[in-house]
C-alpha cells in the first residue's frame, strides 16, 4: 500500500470506550489518545461514548472538540443515539464493548465499518496469569481451552478490522487461532521520532539517580511485578548498592502496594505521578520484572523516549523491539535480574551504550507519521470494499448472525427486567 493519504471526506467516528480516557494513568489511556489524535489530524468528527463512571483523572475530550456522551448497558436508548448519529466508523475499546454494543451497531448502522481496538489480547494476559497462579507452564493448549480466548476472538471475527498492538500477538492469532490476516491490522504505539536535538536534552548518567517502576495498579501484572521486585529482587540489588532507592509510581495503588513502603530499605511508594515522563527522565534505570501480561508495555517505551535504560523480562519485551537490541537487558532469572540491574546502574559506559538503542527502536518501529497514514488508508480501503470484505469473512458473518440473536435477546431480557424494577 502506498504511503500517501487517500483523499478524505469528513466522516463521523464513534468510539465506545470501556473507560473514559486517562492518558496519565495507563498505557491503555495513552494508546487511546494516540488513536484519537490520528482521527483529529485527518479531520474526522469524533464522539466518545462510555458506560463507565468518569474519574477525576479522566482527560477533557470536550477541550479537543470531541463530544462526550454517557451511554447505558442493556438499554434501547443507545439505539436511538446511534441511529441519530449515523457514524461511518465505530471503534470499540476492548472486546467487552463489542460484545455489549456490537449487535446494536450492526443492526442500526449496518454500513458503518466496525473496528476493534484490542489494546492487548486480554485472553493472553489472563491465561498467563492463571497458569502462573497454578504453578503451571504457559502453553498453547491452555490458550486453546480458554473461554476468554473464545470470547475475544469471536469479537475479532465479528469486526471488519481489529487493531493488534504487537508482532507476537499478530503471529499468535494467525498461527495458533488461524484468524484471517485480512481482518487483522498491526498497529503499535504511535510515537514521535526521537531526533538528535531531543537526545541532547536527555539528562546525563551523573544527573540521574534511583531506580523506578511505574504502572497503573488496576492492572494486575503491575501489582505482581512490584511484589516480585520487593520479595525476589530488591534485597539483592541493595546488597550491591546499599544506598540505592527504587521509587514506585502509579495510579490507584492499593493497600497491598502501599504497605510495601520502607524508607530504611530504600523501597519508596510514591503513588500517582502527575508527569510520568518527568519521573522517568530523572531516573537512572527502569525496572519491570513482569511475570505475565500482553501487548506493548507503555512504561518501557516511555523509558526509551526518556533515554532511560531498562531491565525487564521476556514477557516485558515481547513483541516490542523486532530485530533491534534492547535498551538495557532482558532477564527472566531474578537473581541475575538483580545483578545486571545493579551493574547497569553503576557502570557509566555500559549505561551509555544501552541508552541510545531505545531511540533506534522508537524511530524504526513506532513512527506515528508513517504508521498514521497507513492506518487511515487501511480504513478507507476497507470502506471502499466493505461488502466484499465482509463476504470473504464468512466466520465473522456466521458469528454476527448467531451472536446478534443470542446477545440481542439476552440484552432485551435484562432491559425488560430493569424496567419492571
Amino acid at each position: 500500500m502506498k504511503n500517501d493519504l487517500k483523499e478524505l471526506t469528513i466522516q463521523n467516528v464513534l468510539i465506545i470506550g470501556y473507560v473514559w480516557v486517562e492518558p496519565n494513568s495507563s498505557a491503555a489511556g495513552s494508546r487511546m489518545m494516540q488513536l484519537i489524535e490520528q482521527f483529529l489530524k485527518y479531520n474526522y468528527r469524533i464522539t466518545f461514548a462510555s458506560p463507565a463512571q468518569k474519574s477525576e483523572k479522566a482527560t477533557s475530550l470536550n477541550s479537543l472538540g470531541i463530544d462526550e456522551v454517557s451511554i447505558e448497558l442493556n438499554n434501547a436508548s443507545f439505539d436511538d443515539f446511534i441511529t441519530e448519529l449515523q457514524p461511518e466508523i465505530v471503534m470499540f475499546d476492548r472486546f467487552m464493548m463489542e460484545e455489549q454494543f456490537g449487535w446494536r451497531v450492526a443492526e442500526n448502522c449496518p454500513n458503518a465499518i466496525r473496528i476493534l481496538d484490542t489494546e492487548d489480547l486480554h485472553f493472553l494476559r489472563k491465561t498467563r496469569h492463571q497458569q502462573l497462579k497454578k504453578g503451571e507452564e504457559f502453553t498453547t493448549e491452555a490458550l486453546l481451552k480458554s473461554d476468554d480466548a473464545k470470547r475475544e476472538i469471536a469479537a475479532i471475527l465479528r469486526c471488519d478490522m481489529s487493531l493488534i498492538i504487537s508482532t507476537y500477538e499478530m503471529d499468535l492469532l494467525k498461527s495458533v487461532f488461524k484468524v484471517d490476516e485480512k481482518i487483522l491490522y498491526y498497529l503499535p504505539f504511535l510515537l514521535d521520532k526521537i531526533d538528535e536535538h531531543q537526545q541532547e536534552k536527555w539528562k546525563s548518567f551523573d544527573e540521574r539517580a534511583n531506580f523506578v517502576f511505574i504502572g497503573n495498579f488496576f492492572h494486575k501484572p503491575n501489582v505482581d511485578a512490584v511484589l516480585t521486585l520487593k520479595t525476589e529482587i530488591w534485597s539483592e540489588i541493595r546488597e550491591q548498592l546499599p544506598k540505592a532507592e527504587v521509587h514506585i509510581y502509579g495510579a490507584y495503588a492499593n493497600q497491598q502496594i502501599n504497605q510495601l513502603h520502607n524508607k530504611k530499605e530504600g523501597f519508596i511508594i510514591k503513588g500517582f505521578a502527575e508527569d510520568a515522563k518527568e519521573v522517568v527522565r530523572n531516573a537512572r534505570v527502569v525496572l519491570a520484572p513482569l511475570r505475565f501480561g500482553a501487548g506493548i508495555k507503555g512504561k518501557l517505551t516511555e523509558a526509551m523516549i526518556c533515554g532511560t535504560p531498562s531491565v525487564t523480562t521476556e514477557i516485558g519485551a515481547e513483541g516490542m523491539c523486532d530485530r533491534f537490541p534492547w535498551n538495557g537487558f532482558v532477564e527472566n532469572d531474578f537473581s541475575d535480574f538483580a545483578l545486571i540491574s545493579a551493574e547497569l546502574y553503576r557502570n557509566k559506559n555500559l549505561w551509555k551504550s544501552h541508552q541510545l538503542t531505545g531511540a533506534e527502536i522508537i524511530n524504526e518501529i513506532y513512527d506515528k507519521e508513517k504508521l498514521g497514514v497507513l492506518f487511515i488508508n487501511q480504513i478507507k480501503e476497507i470502506q471502499e470494499n466493505l461488502e466484499q470484505h465482509r463476504t470473504q469473512n464468512f466466520l465473522g458473518n456466521l458469528l454476527q448472525h448467531q451472536t446478534l440473536q443470542s446477545t440481542k435477546y439476552m440484552s432485551k431480557w435484562i432491559e425488560a427486567k430493569n424496567s419492571i424494577q
